[in-house]
């Protein structure tokens, strides 16, 4: 892996997104493995699925040594949930978002009308789809750094009481403790074809005391149960958890 100076611009460098690679950590010998990377199947050929299936791989390696170092003492089972929480779909996402994934991603002129590049499920094939092209273009120690450096911030923050405990359940949790009502859920939207469907889901809690107003968060998701489990995340962050 090659570091990149930081007097380097963040516009593109020679058709490649040079603040990408600089957030990444690392920077391409072979462009044309981040182009594909971030090509999803609508634009055509080659799109990024076959990079995806190895970025799955390999993520869950890089994310199961980090636990077994960070978490000695606990089961296989617990790291088992740990990690699931940490690869899940919402989780890929917002590793996503917070590299600016969206802004880079290759979509057809359908797809990207229909609002493509934010949603999770694209966010996340993609966000895997370039660990595995670090992998290609570096070896398992380049796509081992950029995971952990992307990751950092989620791993550092991991609660290993929460067990791998998905948001609804660690909202609820969290709400019963202080004796607050639980949250509720209502589908606002959904947009796309039947097949494949994209739901808004808002999360809204009610205040703490009487008179006190109401919280809301929303979320997204190619299912109802994806959107609510983004919804509760996004209450959790607004509740300070």
């Amino acid at each position: 892996m090659r570091r990149l100076p930081e007097t380097e611009s963040s516009a593109t460098r020679g058709g490649r997104p040079a603040a990408l690679e600089r957030a990444l950590g690392h920077r391409f010998e072979r462009a044309a493995l981040l182009e594909q990377a971030l090509t999803h199947r609508s634009f055509g050929s080659p799109h990024n699925e076959r990079l995806e299936f190895l970025g799955d791989g390999v993520l869950g390696c890089v994310i199961a040594e980090a636990l077994i170092v960070r978490f000695p003492d606990l089961s296989e089972g617990q790291l088992s949930r740990l990690r699931a929480s940490l690869v899940r779909e919402a989780a890929l996402a917002a590793r996503a978002r917070e590299l600016g994934l969206q802004d880079h991603l290759r979509l057809g002129e359908g797809e990207a009308a229909s609002g493509g590049a934010t949603r999770p499920s694209i966010l996340a094939d993609a966000m895997e789809a370039l660990f595995g092209a670090v992998f290609l273009d570096g070896g398992y120690a380049a796509a081992r750094a950029v995971v952990l450096r992307v990751y950092g911030e989620a791993l550092s923050g991991l609660d290993a009481r929460a067990l791998g405990k998905d948001p609804k359940t660690q909202l609820q949790e969290f709400l019963q403790a202080r004796r607050r009502a639980l949250p509720q859920y209502r589908v606002v939207a959904t947009r796309g074809a039947a097949h494949r469907q994209i739901f808004e889901v808002e999360c809204v809690v009610v205040g703490a005391c009487a008179g006190a107003p109401e919280q809301r968060a929303s979320g997204t998701g190619s299912s109802r149960r994806l959107a609510e489990q983004q919804a509760a995340e996004a209450m959790l962050r607004l509740l300070g958890e």
